[in-house]
């Protein structure tokens, strides 16, 4: 899997709140976990699960009329993703923003 694709941000921050969560995770629990950081309308949040799932970054296990969760990379994998940001173009500023956000938690 090629682990340098860049997430946007909605999606990153659905993959933390699916690796501070213990999977399966429903959509309800990734709502509110998402509730003071990066709220989200429940079909907004549907929506990304599957773009992230297209991507190959979640696995959704449908139960009945509801659906579960499972991140298919690990937060490791973001040390791959900040290389990736390096070599976008971001300007120093905006990684800088991107660091204190990483290290305070709140993306």
């Amino acid at each position: 899997m090629d682990t340098t694709r860049r997430l946007p941000d909605g999606e990153l921050a659905v993959m933390q709140a699916l690796w501070d969560l213990e999977p399966p995770v429903t959509s309800g629990e990734l709502q509110q976990q998402l509730k003071e950081s990066h709220p989200m309308a429940l079909t907004t949040l549907l929506t990304v699960l599957t773009r992230l799932a297209d991507k190959e970054f979640v696995k959704i296990e449908k139960e009945g009329r509801s659906s579960r969760y499972f991140p298919l990379i690990t937060r490791e994998s973001l040390s791959a993703f900040a290389a990736a940001l390096c070599d976008s173009g971001l300007t120093r500023e905006e990684l800088d923003e991107l660091r204190d956000l990483l290290e305070r938690g709140t993306l």
